[in-house]
């Protein structure tokens, strides 16, 4: 067992900011190695619920007085330095630690553990790897940071030598992380508010590779030329994959989509054709993540054929392109892009499962990404039909000091395709969606905030509507 965690059984750990979902996650990780665990939050949760009927004690007041004698604590990344339950334990000599710290310290145990980096594809790729290793029978231990319905949430716990992760960059989070393999699936400018620039994206992004071990794996997309440059210099064992790429080991070939737009494709290895598969879930990029997942899987020792069968039957995780409802003949699908190019690759896909129109809803996520982006951003919704803006979604990290405004974001989508409304609240741009919807209409919320209401509001509102 890792150091920080070693004789922890049967002591107490406070967890500030436990109700988040990759901390609740933890937090049940923990519980399975017999610590007992405290914790805090500002506002009750299902995540709360769920840890309280496994009796853990969560304060909704985060205050000095909740730090007693326990023997570690660990905060998220987005608690201020001077958080009053910090601040109390380093006074009472409490050993403090972030939430990346823990998960690295967890990752030690595990002989095979596997980390998922990349600006996008990390939640819906992990969640593949994932099944496949519980499909073949290796009863890894899960921490995923969105909800699987095959495991029952984001958190599952095995009992063998295999860890599956994701591996955030934001604050180099991952350089905390040792993993036996890596995955990389792209890297593209974000998180600016951090890093200077991509040149320090990528040194953040080769640092994590270099972390692996002497006889680990990496696995790289070499579609992506920063991969490329990035699997050059690591000086470790590469496995590649790619749709484009002729240097890529694992490729696809024959691409088609059915009408809900799910790929049926030839999975390619070594330029030798092993089988035709279809996807469950829709578009181009969950292509390149499933060949993400042979590369990994296949590495592993997993037989190709289990892998196939298992993304088979893999329907993806909540957020990501979710199915919400249909009524009056109109789709209502939720998906958490809130990057550029995954609003790209997530309207791509939408495109590809409805002949109607593309009623989008969009809430920017954090001021700095909308402003350091917005050139990429007024681009991005050339497939949609209407694009409604909503507030952006500050995050707690971050206060609006007046940089940027939803109104600027419009205005300059407005310059390329002319299809984008800024709406304040909720109510009015359900009421606008009630109003321009019609039968064959696709509507899809997205954003990493709380737009996802909007569709069930949507879906309440025009059932309501209907019986009165």
């Amino acid at each position: 067992m890792s150091n920080i965690l070693r004789n922890m059984a049967g002591q107490t750990v406070h967890m500030v900011g436990i109700g988040g979902i990759s901390m609740s996650g933890l937090c049940e990780i923990l519980l399975s190695l017999g610590i007992n665990i405290t914790g805090s939050d500002i506002n009750n949760s299902t995540n709360i619920e769920h840890l309280r009927q496994k009796n853990v004690t969560v304060f909704l007041k985060q205050e000095p007085s909740n730090i007693t004698n326990q023997r570690l604590v660990i905060y998220t990344a987005a608690m201020p330095v001077d958080h009053p339950e910090l601040e109390a334990a380093r006074r009472k000599g409490i050993p403090v630690i972030d939430r990346a710290a823990l998960l690295g310290e967890i990752m030690k145990m595990y002989e095979n553990s596997i980390a998922i980096s990349g600006t996008h594809g990390k939640t819906t790729t992990t969640s593949m790897i994932s099944s496949c290793l519980i499909d073949a029978g290796k009863d890894p231990t899960v921490h995923i940071g969105g909800v699987l319905d095959s495991i029952g949430g984001t958190t599952s716990i095995g009992k063998s030598s295999y860890f599956v992760t994701e591996a955030c960059e934001y604050k180099d989070s991952f350089l905390k992380f040792h993993p036996y393999m890596a995955v990389i699936l792209n890297i593209e400018p974000d998180h600016l508010d951090y890093f200077r620039d991509l040149d320090h994206i990528y040194e953040s992004f080769l640092q994590f590779a270099k972390q692996i071990p002497p006889n680990g794996f990496l696995v790289g997309n070499v579609d992506d030329e920063r991969v490329v440059k990035l699997l050059d210099q690591s000086n470790r064992s590469v496995v590649s994959y790619g749709l484009t790429s002729p240097k890529a080991a694992w490729t696809a070939r024959n691409i088609s989509f059915d009408e809900n737009g799910s790929a049926l494709f030839n999975v390619v290895y070594n330029k030798k054709s092993l089988f035709r598969m279809k996807l469950s879930v829709p578009g181009l990029h969950n292509v390149s993540n499933s060949l993400a997942c042979f590369a990994a899987c296949c590495t592993l020792g997993i037989p190709p054929a289990i892998i196939r069968d298992s993304l088979r039957k893999f329907t993806g995780t909540h957020r990501r392109f979710e199915h919400k409802g249909i009524v009056d003949g109109i789709r209502v699908v939720d998906d958490y892009a809130h990057h550029p190019t995954e609003i790209k690759a997530t309207l791509k896909a939408a495109r590809g499962c409805t002949r109607g129109r593309i009623l989008c809803v969009f809430q920017p996520h954090t001021f700095s990404r909308t402003h350091d982006l917005i050139d990429d951003f007024s681009t991005a919704f050339t497939m949609a039909d209407k694009v409604y803006i909503t507030d952006i979604y500050s995050a707690s990290r971050e206060n609006d000091t007046g940089l940027i405004h939803s109104s600027d974001l419009v205005d300059r989508i407005n310059r390329n395709i002319n299809n984008a409304e800024y709406i304040s609240s909720f109510k009015d741009i359900v009421d606008r969606l009630i109003q321009e919807s019609s039968s064959g209409d696709l509507i899809i919320t997205m954003g990493a905030g709380d737009v996802y209401k909007i569709g069930n509001i949507y879906l309440e509102e025009k059932k309501i509507r209907a019986v009165g």
